[in-house]
């Protein structure tokens, strides 16, 4: 907590306090009045005063707050009226607690860290006291025992130490770096400590050169790219196309009718009520300061462009984050000398930084930032009074406010509006290459489009074998049915099927069928329609002969191999083919 610079006046009727608490948040502040106690909180400042007479909260007090100069004035009514209290400019002696001079322990247990009781004094020239007191343990020093030790924490008074604030001088003020709008701020952060790693990410920035801020910077943004997450929203880009494919609000403005040619912007009530709060102040820039300002107007604008893209027009909790985490001037009090350095700078942070790191945003914002410029000067307005709504909201991005927004919010308004529409000319026509964020984005790209070939170059491989091997399986499956239906239709009725398992060839069927199926029954059934080789008539013996050596050798053929059920082999019942077989020659020798 600081101790902030305080004065104290009085009239007969009113005790007067004058706080100076610059960079604090003006929609908080906690008073406490107790008779002759006044407690004044607003973060990061705390002041607790005990004063010589008693002071009343009764409905007369009244608080202003002069936002310029950061100084809050009180007037408390005191409880007598006309009496006169003595000693306001003792100041150390009024941030004392009460009942004590100081708020330090006159002896401490420096390895329990808690204050002892002083043991009494004896005077050299006399005698030592026959009873000495007895030693005391340490709870028993520090009030009591130890089952007591729970009550005395609840009594315990919590006092804050106190030291006045001393201001910096001029020649110190003078040593220290600049930053803030135009360069007109120093020393903000040296009261600041315990805010400073929320709201910047320079480590000590009264003392860091702007060169030595920006190669901070860059060595932070090269330790914070990922290619892991750059790649991934770079070939998963479901998300990043449905938020390029929104509109923000200034999309949907449209011109005026006036001869600026500016846009129409509604400004809502809260804007109007911030608008009234600003004091009307002027600023007196040079050339280099005037540049750094335009500079920095658009890093800003870029950022608050992405955070509306990011949220689709809802602010979230990390809009605060999103905003100064992507603006190298609010994040690292940077200042560039072309637009050219604004544009490297964000495009570097967002591949770093946001949840979608994708270049396509990048090449949004920046459209969206110059149609904002191009809209005029009340567009801009409008965007900066929303930045500033959200940093108001947010603990302890406030000060960023302090230190640009609010700035900016006045110093638009007296700029003129051709001045805003020609930074949206160089805005669009500066190229922005992925080689110039010195990333290595084109050989991580290069080397994952290889990655992802190779891999669809081996999957279309295993579908290719997997496939070849299902179709050398279907033919083998349609030539079996072709073998077994040739069986079948070879067999010269219904009743002669082929085997299932049968591996051997069979010729295309004859026109006309032959009346015998093809194997080594086929001799007999040429010899039969044979007309040269065919028994005389009336000579039955030699054709049963025949039959007789026919049947022996399918016999020989058909017989089960090693294999026994498993053989592929079609198995033939000759007497079937004796039984079936319609001989006209037989026939012709019944007849006789």
């Amino acid at each position: 907590m600081i101790t902030p610079a305080f004065e104290l006046s009085q009239d007969p009727q009113f005790l007067v306090l004058v706080l100076r608490v610059p960079y604090t948040r003006t929609s908080e502040f906690d008073l406490h009045i107790d008779g002759a106690e006044f407690k004044f909180y607003a973060k990061p400042y705390f002041l607790r005063l005990t004063l010589p007479g008693r002071i009343v909260e009764d409905g007369r007090e009244k608080a202003t707050f002069d936002i310029d100069k950061g100084l809050f004035t009180l007037r408390v009514p005191k409880e007598t009226a006309g009496e006169h209290f003595q000693g306001l400019q003792m100041l150390t002696s009024l941030l004392a607690p009460r009942g004590s001079r100081s708020a330090k322990p006159l002896v401490e247990d420096v390895s329990m860290g808690k204050p002892l009781r002083p043991r009494p004094f004896v005077p050299r020239h006399t005698a030592a006291p026959t009873n000495p007191p007895p030693r005391l343990s340490i709870s028993e020093a520090c009030g009591g025992d130890a089952g007591d030790e729970e009550d005395d924490e609840e009594d315990f008074d919590w006092q804050v130490e106190q030291e006045a604030y001393v201001e910096n001088s001029e020649g110190e003020l003078a040593s220290l770096q600049k930053y803030g709008f135009g360069n007109q701020r120093s020393g903000v952060f040296a009261r600041l400590q315990e805010e400073l790693g929320d709201v910047i990410d320079v480590k000590n920035p009264e003392t860091t050169t702007a060169a030595e801020r920006r190669q901070a910077r860059l060595e932070a943004e090269q330790d914070a790219f990922s290619p892991d997450h750059y790649l991934s929203d770079l070939f998963e880009d479901d998300s990043v196309r449905q938020l390029l494919k929104f509109r923000p609000w200034w999309t949907t403005l449209s011109p005026s009718s006036e001869q600026d040619k500016e846009a129409t912007v509604s400004f809502t009530d809260d804007d109007k009520d911030q608008l009234r709060r600003f004091s009307n102040r002027s600023y007196l820039l040079d050339k280099a300061s005037r540049r750094h300002a335009w500079l920095g107007l658009a890093d800003i604008l870029l950022a608050y462009a992405y955070e509306v893209r990011f949220t689709e027009g809802e602010h979230t909790v990390e809009s605060p984050w999103t905003i100064r985490k992507l603006s190298g001037t609010l994040c690292w009090l940077e200042t560039y000398s072309s637009l050219h350095e604004v544009l490297v700078s964000f495009a570097r942070r967002v591949l770093c930084y946001p949840l979608h790191r994708h270049f396509n945003l990048v090449s949004a914002a920046v459209r969206d930032t110059a149609l904002i410029l191009q809209s005029g000067k009340a567009c801009v307005l409008k965007c900066l009074l929303d930045i500033h709504h959200v940093f108001r909201h947010n603990d302890p991005a406030y000060i960023l406010n302090d230190l640009y927004i609010t700035d900016y919010c006045i110093w638009i308004q007296r700029v003129k509006s051709r001045k805003v529409r020609a930074l949206a000319g160089p805005l669009q026509n500066t190229s922005l290459k992925k080689t110039e964020l010195e990333l290595e984005l084109e050989e991580l790209e290069e080397a994952a489009v290889m990655v992802v070939e190779e891999e669809e170059e081996e999957e279309e491989e295993e579908e290719t074998g997997s496939s070849s091997s299902s179709s050398v399986d279907s033919e083998d499956s349609e030539a079996e049915g072709q073998r077994c239906a040739r069986y079948t239709e070879g067999g010269g009725g219904e009743r002669a099927e082929a085997h299932p398992l049968s591996l051997q060839p069979a010729p295309p069927p004859p026109a006309p069928p032959p009346p015998f199926p093809q194997g080594p029954a086929a001799g007999l059934a040429e010899r039969k329609h044979d007309p040269d080789r065919l028994p005389a008539p009336g000579s039955p013996g030699l054709l049963i002969q025949e039959l007789g050596e026919q049947v022996a050798g399918e016999l020989r053929i058909s017989q089960p191999s090693a294999g026994g059920l498993l053989d592929g082999r079609p198995r033939r019942n000759p007497l079937l083919i004796v039984t079936t077989a319609e001989d006209p020659d037989e026939g012709d020798s019944e007849e006789q």
